[in-house]
């Protein structure tokens, strides 16, 4: 079977996503893709570059497999000579009714912001098959669309959302987790005071305030421990960072975005406790590359963070909006919490290994039922 994989995002989670499924996959899966920049641009003019590549290479694939930074309804109409009965599927990474935007985004204030949203809903109504990365990122879109579609004048279409929720589906990302067993480290560590970790984009929502913060309260108080702040930057990471290099000292062990995936690995297999406080996440591969590798997660009890912790592990790993960060953090530092609980073996179902023919056989399912429905996609868990 051939797909055509369309990403105009390719950079980052989305280009690891496309290229190790590409490469894993018992199908043959050629990429139209475009750098990962001026994202906004790319979610407008995406589809009309990608559409005129597409129609060069004059192959009808079996299948298109977009993304949600495409603009799938536009690259249909473009390309209906080689499209034209193909199915289609589009997997959301994320999407642009849910997202919170940066409150020093010019377009919110403009009311620019709903467009990109709008991109979203009509390419999810175009497509055969509407891929989640997780379950909560499929409840919340699905959620939030009616409320949207009312903000518009007349015609609203409010039967559209019961068409694509028939057609929804959580299929999980796919990650290179075994990739990280290679920088797993040898022999007994030493001693040191316990490091914590962030590895997330340097962003709003991912509120660093809330876990910088955790660290200066325990920081006065004299508790023990050490830091290493990693992740991308992109030119406006938010001014805390700075403030917090300094304000941490020499609790700062290692700073910034890592050159090579085998550095950032290190760290990971080094890393004793992730305190995340992210205000988004649609699935969070960062934390898993983290619990992947033996790390004590605090995570808050909301978006798709539970889908990644077993029964019965909650209250060790979750904490809710009613409990402090600070007081969690506090007793796995000191030792008086309870003991570390390890989610390796749990969250490596996530891995290539297996994902890749979960990938292949729903799609394998949808170009052989193209027309009579979509279904279910076999997780095995």
């Amino acid at each position: 079977m051939h797909i055509a994989l369309v990403e105009p995002y390719c950079t980052g989670s989305h280009a690891a996503w496309a290229n190790e499924y590409a490469a894993r996959s018992g199908h043959v899966v050629e990429l139209f893709t475009l750098a990962g920049r001026n994202w906004k641009w790319r979610m407008h003019g995406g589809a009309v570059t990608l559409a005129s590549r597409f129609l060069a290479a004059g192959r009808r694939p079996d299948l298109i497999l977009a993304t949600d930074m495409l603009d799938l309804t536009t690259f249909l109409a473009l390309t209906r000579p080689l499209s034209d009965r193909c199915p289609s599927a589009i997997y959301f990474h994320e999407n642009q009714l849910t997202y919170p935007w940066s409150p020093g985004d010019p377009d919110v204030g403009a009311q620019r912001d709903l467009h990109y949203a709008f991109i979203n809903y009509v390419s999810a109504l175009a497509a055969d098959a509407v891929l989640f990365n997780s379950r909560y990122h499929m409840d919340s879109f699905l959620g939030e669309l009616p409320a949207f579609l009312k903000r518009f004048p007349d015609a609203v279409e409010l039967a559209s959302v019961d068409a694509i929720a028939g057609k929804s589906r959580v299929l999980p990302l796919g990650l290179d987790l075994a990739k990280l067993e290679g920088f797993r480290p040898q022999g007994t560590p030493e001693a040191e005071a316990p490091l914590l970790l962030w590895n997330h984009r340097w962003e709003y929502d991912k509120a660093p305030e809330a876990f910088f913060q955790a660290l200066y309260q325990l920081a006065e108080e004299g508790v023990e421990f050490r830091v290493a702040v990693l992740g991308e930057s992109f030119g406006r990471a938010p001014a805390v960072f700075n403030q917090a290099r300094e304000r941490l000292g020499a609790r700062v062990v290692e700073w910034g975005y890592q050159k090579s995936f085998g550095e950032y690995a290190q760290w990971l297999w080094r890393a004793d406790i992730l305190p995340v406080t992210s205000r988004q996440e649609f699935f969070g591969a960062s934390v898993v590359q983290a619990l992947y590798c033996g790390c004590q997660a605090l995570l808050p009890h909301r978006l798709a963070y539970p889908e990644h912790v077993p029964d019965g592990l909650g209250k060790a790993v979750l904490y809710r909006e009613d409990e402090s960060l600070v007081v969690r953090l506090r007793e796995l530092l000191t030792g008086e919490g309870k003991a570390r609980t390890a989610l390796d073996r749990h969250v490596a179902r996530y891995d290539w290994g297996r994902m890749a023919a979960v990938y292949d056989d729903f799609f394998a399912g949808l170009v052989a039922g193209a027309g009579a429905g979509v279904q279910e996609i076999a997780l095995g868990w």
